[in-house]
């Protein structure tokens, strides 16, 4: 930002001060300054692009957080262990790691587990598109989506069953699935639905939020 248009502004605070010392500037006058001070020119394209590369990174933050801790919850506890840890550890979790990167961070699935997953109208259209692709062999790419009149980018990217570790908890009840996994599953998720998949097949997805302000500070 140039400074002469900082000048009018910059006057303007002044002329304030001077005339009016015994009252409080308008807080709204010095965020402007603030704003036109810290302003970064970018361009709509290079916003996206960096938004992609960002939520691909958060994504994959959350993504080994989530992994680590569930390994250690099957290693020390086995299969109902991981069941557990899903029930009361995930949501805080990926809401951590958001909080961190003052984001919004979720999994949706069209066959959820956890209620909590369930996905708004514009992420179910981007769950079907996934889905469709993955029935016609085609490769799914991360997405940019502009949501709340643009002002924030929505990045999504596919989430598929990767091996046959996760069909312990998501695979066929009484063949992958313990009995005594399955009794846990119902007790803690009376309305699952997040059973029946196979290894390749869509889990669902990652859910970034990403207002356009952070984007910008964090390029």
């Amino acid at each position: 930002m140039k400074a002469n248009r900082l000048l009018p502004v910059l006057f303007l605070l002044c002329v304030l001060v001077a005339c009016e010392s015994e009252k409080k500037v308008n807080k709204d006058v010095i965020d402007e300054i603030k704003k036109l001070s810290e302003v970064k020119k970018v361009n709509e394209a290079d916003m996206i692009s960096h938004a992609m590369k960002w939520g691909d990174e958060i994504s994959t933050e959350a993504q080994q957080a989530l992994i680590s801790t569930l390994q250690k919850a099957i290693a020390e506890q086995g299969i109902g262990g991981a069941v557990e840890f899903c029930h009361t550890e995930a949501l805080p979790i990926t809401h951590e790691v958001g909080q961190k990167h003052n984001v919004t961070i979720k999994r949706v699935s069209l066959k959820n587990r956890n209620p909590s997953n369930s996905p708004s109208d514009v992420e179910k259209n981007l769950l079907e598109a996934y889905a469709y692709n993955v029935e016609n062999g085609i490769e799914n790419k991360p997405n940019i989506q502009k949501i709340d009149q643009g002002e924030t980018l929505l990045f999504t990217k596919a989430i598929a069953i990767p091996n046959g570790m996760c069909l312990n908890c998501h695979g066929e009840p009484g063949a992958e699935i313990a009995e005594e996994t399955r009794n846990k599953i119902k007790t803690l998720y009376p309305e699952d639905q997040a059973t029946g998949f196979k290894v390749g097949d869509l889990r669902g997805m990652w859910s970034i939020s990403l207002p356009k302000s952070e984007v910008i500070k964090n390029m």
